[in-house]
């Protein structure tokens, strides 16, 4: 397939030079469905970037749509603020029955506003507000979203730098492994916390991905995670698991941090909660820190009744047996099995990940864009990651078929091929 990029003069004179992910992928998109886009060209290409992790059920998922257009049809509102309507209330049902209850978990329900940042700002703002400190923990690499509080705690030196301010309040520690299993697990923030000359504020909280997305696809292994609540919990620090991106069940289970065995303080959910690609996020935390006054944190948009029908479909369709779970975690072996042979013949390349979200890293960091730009070429999206975009994301929907992830998997080994 020869893919000639398209006149993009309104999209190059009139929309900011901000935009991104349009430079990687000169198209102009028309439909979707399932893990499948068509450009107003006609040419198909296979998704796995899915939304950045929006679309775990794919593009216009027949069921969460049917349920979406049913709804508008008998005009249902739209737009509730935090009203209590009766899509909420169908959400927060479903949401306790599929989700909380089975796993055994206490948790309160905030609708802070429409993205991922949004919750993260809030789970930061309760935090201080719940210990009466300043100060929160991040690790190496992190990324938890583009607004100021959310950017104080991300890692990425280009992101952090558009800022324009200083960023205050954060302080970042080694995520797992970063120094290769040279020094024990949190020996560095334990003896800092510890030492009354370290100069470190005493944390209100620690904020962590169970596997760093942007950050290149770093895994957090169960016993560091589990070594971390402990930490918290001895020295009175809250722990926030981040699963904007890992969550609604990108690595297998529902949450990221279930294979672990933990139980955070405050979880932020976002991207698939609405499960249509309809903006929605939620911040999860345990009763007893739901000290918040009414009106205290709000925002315009934390009520979109819509995406409440969709999230509420996709609970019920996709998580009230394990058979999602499952299936994830068999295509997750699918593509392990193939980055294994990949990598065995590219000696510069490595791979990790769990579930249905993989890396391959590159020695040469430019090999990375150069295997994504080829994969582009031949009908496939992929995006890079990491703080030099070293690594090759793999992103695809949960729904994708055994044969559109072998299809997927065939052409990136091509990419790989074509680009050494």
């Amino acid at each position: 397939m020869t893919i000639t990029p398209p006149a993009l003069s309104v999209f190059e004179t009139l929309e900011s030079e901000v935009r991104s992910y349009c430079r990687g992928w000169p198209a102009v998109f028309d439909r979707a469905q399932g893990a499948r886009l068509t450009d107003e060209d006609g040419h198909s290409y296979l998704d796995f970037f899915a939304g950045a992790g929006s679309l775990n059920y794919g593009h216009n998922n027949p069921v969460l749509k049917r349920a979406l257009i049913d709804y508008i049809e008998r005009d249902g509102i739209t737009h509730g603020l935090d009203m209590a309507t009766t899509a909420k209330r169908a959400f927060l049902e479903t949401f306790q029955n599929v989700i909380l209850r089975p796993r055994d978990l206490p948790y309160k329900v905030m609708f802070p506003g429409p993205t991922g940042t949004n919750a993260v700002e809030s789970a930061l703002k309760l935090a201080r507000k719940v210990k009466g400190r300043e100060s929160v923990v991040s690790f190496t690499n992190a990324f938890h979203g583009m607004s100021l509080g959310s950017l104080a705690v991300t890692g990425n030196a280009f992101k952090r730098a558009g800022a324009g301010i200083p960023l205050v309040h954060g302080t970042p520690m080694p995520f797992d492994n970063y120094f290769d299993g040279q020094v024990p697990d949190f020996l560095w923030f334990e003896r800092l916390l510890e030492d009354q000359g370290s100069g470190l504020n005493k944390p209100a909280a620690v904020i962590v991905e169970t596997v760093q997305g942007e950050g290149g696809i770093n895994v957090a292994r169960a016993e560091w995670l589990r070594a971390l609540q402990e930490l918290c919990e001895r020295q009175d620090m809250l722990l926030i698991v981040d699963d904007i991106q890992m969550g609604c069940g990108r690595t297998g289970g529902f949450f990221s941090f279930e294979e672990a065995g933990i139980t955070p303080d405050i979880v932020t959910l976002s991207k698939s909660i609405s499960g249509y690609g309809l903006p929605m996020s939620l911040c999860l935390f345990k009763p007893e820190l739901d000290i918040w006054e009414p009106g205290e944190h709000n925002g315009t948009f934390r009520g979109n009744n819509p995406a409440f029908v969709t999230a509420a479909a996709a609970l019920q369709a996709y998580w009230a047996d394990g058979q999602t779970e499952k299936q994830t975690l068999a295509r997750g072996e699918q593509i392990e099995q193939t980055l294994l042979a990949v990598c065995a013949e590219e000696s510069t390349a490595s791979f990790r990940g769990r579930g249905l979200v993989w890396g391959m890293e590159f020695e040469d960091p430019a090999r990375a864009s150069a295997v994504c730009a080829r994969a582009f070429e031949l009908g496939l999206l992929l995006e890079t990651s990491g703080p030099q975009s070293e690594v090759v994301k793999l992103l695809p929907p949960l729904t994708i078929t055994p044969e559109e992830l072998d299809e997927g998997l065939r052409t990136l080994a091509r990419c790989v091929r074509e680009t050494a």
